[in-house]
């Protein structure tokens, strides 16, 4: 497994590629779906589930315990000047070990292929697909290389297991702590002393392992040959991935104590040695690191960001309609020529009558003037009601506002779908129809809708203008708090 890789292998999945099959990297759906699965996790919950923690616990704090040891006199700024040597370092293989046993402990078995070379041959490890806080093994497997961390991280418990890494520290309050974490990167990566080798996660967020997104070249500044790593979860039920739209950390974690076994692959692929060409160029460098990666793991890359899952947890937040798929909205509306034209935004101000509000597939494509093609059955899919299938127009176009206004404010958004759910076409929306309206735009539950919409109904006419509600929405400070105008970052 040791030897040369350069751009030369090329990317396997071409944009083109990927205009054949849309994919999602930020859904997880997890349900115990059969009585089986439902009486087993019951019977492990209270048989296994108590013994496993406790174990895992006592590991835990046996290792924090030992990191403290080995911290003992250390201030961070030591941590930062040079590299552990003498007791304090062996100590690390220990930690690791107890590491690796308190994911045994949890049923996990860590299976490491390849070979991880001396950081001599790679300063830096490149680790992906990145899913789930359990990935944090790979600290383990790599005899405590070097995180990049945030600084507000630290301040637990496990910031002394964090610290004993000698981690690259990002500041979130400082302005300058992008450049200041790519310099010490480079700093680390390219110094002659034996520091450990820096391990980062060029994703910069958790995905469901369906493909690669797209890579930060932070870790590529230094323009020095660098170690892809791989991380696979081959279990039937996939318990682990922990991602934007999906299960919480605790009930992955309970649900994962809860099974007989489970496993992780942790893959070493050969040093990619980067070309001049890459050296000058950080990103590039990161894209063609991403295909060789891609290519080991048989998966296809999307050029998805952390800027993405901040708008998909912003729409969802917000109730937008198909806010979880945002971002196959955005990218089928571009492969459909909607992007340039707008339709969406001139349908959207004149109303939907009530007849017209669900569409089947022909309509929705002769509406927005587009070809009924395999592309608008993806994006009407999406939309689409289960039982009825069918789309409610409105919803598309609301979300299609969402996405095609730059920064676009809930003031705004709420305009627009006064209009779009008002079925009767007077500008006055009755309590149902602003409850859609609140659902959709604000993230209200249905019974807050309702409260809401007595609150501002102030004469008690039964229904709401656009204007009666800005008037509420804007004299009720306790109200406007919650629903601070923020813009808007915006996929194109």
């Amino acid at each position: 497994m040791n030897g040369k890789l350069h751009s030369e292998t090329g990317p396997t999945f071409s944009a083109d590629d990927m205009r054949a099959q849309i994919l999602n990297p930020f859904v997880h759906k997890l349900e115990l779906d059969n009585t089986y699965d439902k009486i087993r996790t019951a019977i492990f919950t209270v048989i296994l589930l108590p013994f496993r923690v406790i174990v895992i616990l006592f590991l835990i704090v046996t290792a924090w315990f030992l990191a403290c040891i080995g911290l003992y006199g250390l201030t961070e700024d030591d941590l930062r000047e040079k590299p552990m040597t003498g007791w304090r370092r062996s100590l690390k293989p220990l930690i690791c070990f107890i590491g690796k046993m308190s994911y045994l402990a949890g049923g996990m078995a860590i299976t490491v292929r390849g070979r991880q070379v001396s950081r001599k041959e790679a300063p830096i490890l490149v680790v992906a697909p990145h899913s789930s806080f359990l990935d944090s093994c790979i600290v383990y497997a790599t005899k405590m290389s070097s995180v990049i961390v945030r600084k507000e991280s630290m301040d637990n418990y496990v910031g002394k297991l964090i610290n004993y890494t000698q981690p690259v520290y990002v500041w979130r309050d400082d302005p300058n702590s992008r450049q200041n974490t790519i310099k010490e990167i480079i700093e680390r990566a390219t110094s002659k002393e034996d520091w450990p080798q820096v391990l980062i996660f060029p994703e910069g967020t958790c995905t469901n392992r369906s493909c690669l997104i797209t890579f930060k070249p932070g870790g590529f500044y230094p323009g020095v040959p660098v170690q892809p790593v791989t991380i696979r979860y081959p279990n039937a039920k996939d318990t682990v991935t922990w991602t934007w739209d999906g299960p919480g950390a605790l009930k992955l974690l309970w649900l994962t104590l809860t099974q007989v076994h489970s496993s992780c692959e942790i893959e070493f692929l050969p040093v990619y040695y980067p070309s001049e060409e890459e050296k000058r160029d950080p990103k590039l460098y990161a894209r063609n690191v991403r295909d060789v990666m891609a290519k080991a793991l048989g998966v296809p890359v999307l050029d998805y960001t952390y800027d993405d899952c901040r708008l998909i947890a912003q729409a969802k937040q917000m109730g937008i309609p198909g806010g979880a798929f945002v971002r196959e909205v955005s990218e089928l509306r571009t492969l459909l020529g909607l992007t340039r034209t707008q339709p969406e935004l001139d349908l959207a101000r004149m109303g939907v009558q009530e007849q017209t509000r669900w569409v089947s597939a022909q309509e929705f494509a002769q509406r927005l003037g587009v070809p009924h093609d395999s592309r608008l059955l993806r994006l009407y899919k999406i939309f689409e009601h289960r039982t009825l299938g069918m789309v409610c127009f409105p919803d598309y176009l609301l979300c299609a506002v969402f996405l095609s206004i730059p920064h676009v404010t809930v003031s705004q958004l709420l305009e627009y779908a006064f209009k779009l759910y008002d079925t009767t076409g007077t500008g006055r929306l009755k309590m149902h129809n602003f409850e859609e309206v609140a659902t959709r735009c604000l993230g209200l539950s249905h019974e807050e809708a309702q409260n809401t919409f007595r609150q501002a109904d102030l004469d008690e006419k039964g229904y709401l203008t656009y204007e009666d509600f800005m008037s509420f929405f804007q004299n009720e400070s306790d109200f406007s708090l919650n629903f601070i105008e923020a813009p808007q970052k915006k996929v194109q």
